[in-house]
């Protein structure tokens, strides 16, 4: 595929980046954060400037007008339509239609906020976005989707771009803010608008089942710099980055799809490693963010809340001292990383009180709408919070 004719990348920008790229390389291993944060530029020139959170916004006015236009919106809604919105439930392209079927009863009974899309195709998936938002009407649907390597991720016959643990190697990184536009023109035309990448996890335990070569690499300041060039390219160009998978899913030796790892280190050392690509790409304006499923006995001395149910990671850590605004997302809440030691319902309401903004995959969203509605009624989740 020819870059040139599908994007339109400011020379002045390519300039800037190999600068940088040369400075950053020297700097690789002794950079210390402040130094690493001031070399990268704020943004970039695009043809689809942004107004989320963390984008360039050319236009206060405009940001003003959604801000009022999302106001006016939610005070309309009812109390069941607001819990409704916190959902984001799993869609497949390839299921047949019994899946579209339930998928369109969590829409009208719920009213869900959004779709993260799995396997199936891209056309389809298409199709199938524009039937669901049609459902949703007059609310949109939030839609996402995993393409960290781009729609092959999830679909085949798409075009699969390299894993970015091969990105880790490579020595010009103004490739990756390309690809990261790419994939933001591909994902635009399925009609998505949140790419759960780039993975900012680093690959420090050669036993990782689940990380691997989904990172950027080992080192903390190539994946910082990798991440933030990958992040720039889809928020330039219309879709929002989610960095993952928060706090640091890199040194583990298990997959939360099947457990609950630990990250068993002190505060020093979550600090200065874990935590570090986090910290930059917060402060550079990155769209989202996703929670893992960890335990982390120095913040959560219990051995069995996992930190996406924790206040102490998300709002103590993430929101407080980090300064982060940005939206906040759970990893799949399916997965037995954080089913092991709470039931479905429960798990929804203890990841709202954490500080969660989006509950992706509910494992029974019926229960879970249940639980959430129960609590707020008992005042043990409060309307603000919701809001």
């Amino acid at each position: 595929m020819n870059f040139k004719s599908n994007i339109f990348y400011s020379s002045r920008l390519d300039k800037l980046v190999g600068i940088l790229v040369l400075f950053i390389a020297s700097c690789a291993f002794w950079a210390p954060s402040s130094t690493l944060i001031d070399a990268l530029p704020k943004h970039s020139e695009s043809t689809h400037p942004q107004t989320f959170y963390g984008g360039f916004d050319p236009d206060e006015e405009e940001k003003i007008k959604e801000r009022h236009w999302a106001d006016s919106v939610y005070a309309t809604l009812s109390l069941d339509e607001r819990i409704g919105q916190l959902f984001m439930i799993r869609a497949h392209s390839n299921l047949g239609q019994k899946h579209i079927e339930e998928v369109k009863r969590q829409i009208k009974t719920y009213h869900v906020g959004g779709l993260c899309f799995f396997q199936g195709t891209a056309i389809k998936q298409a199709e199938l976005t524009k039937l669901y938002q049609k459902l949703s009407e007059p609310l949109p649907l939030m839609i996402a989707m995993d393409a960290e390597w781009g729609l092959a991720m999830r679909h085949k016959e798409a075009l699969r771009f390299p894993m970015q643990m091969t990105l880790g190697a490579i020595q010009d990184n103004s490739l990756i803010y390309k690809m990261g536009a790419e994939i933001a023109r591909q994902l635009h035309l399925i009609g998505t608008h949140i790419n759960f990448a780039p993975v900012i996890d680093i690959n420090n335990n050669p036993n990782n089942p689940v990380i691997n070569n989904r990172s950027f690499g080992e080192d903390r300041n190539r994946v910082a710099v990798k991440g933030y060039m990958y992040m720039l390219g889809l928020q330039d160009h219309g879709v929002m980055a989610c960095a993952k998978h928060f706090p640091g899913h890199g040194d583990t030796d298990m997959d939360s799809h099947l457990d609950l790892p630990s990250l068993a280190f002190d505060e020093n050392r979550l600090d200065s490693l874990e935590l570090f690509p986090f910290r930059v790409l917060a402060q550079q304006g990155v769209g989202a963010m996703m929670i893992a499923h960890l335990q982390i006995p120095v913040w959560e001395k219990d051995g069995i809340t996992p930190s996406t149910l924790s206040h102490k990671v998300i709002t103590e850590k993430l929101i407080d001292e980090m300064a982060y605004s940005g939206l906040i997302f759970t990893d799949a809440l399916e997965m037995k990383g954080v089913l092991k030691h709470f039931p479905p319902g429960e798990i929804e309401v203890r990841a709202l009180q954490a500080g969660n903004d989006v509950l992706v995959l509910p494992s029974d969203i019926d229960k879970a709408f249940k639980e959430i509605k129960k609590a707020v009624q008992t005042g043990r989740i409060t309307e603000k919070m919701i809001e």
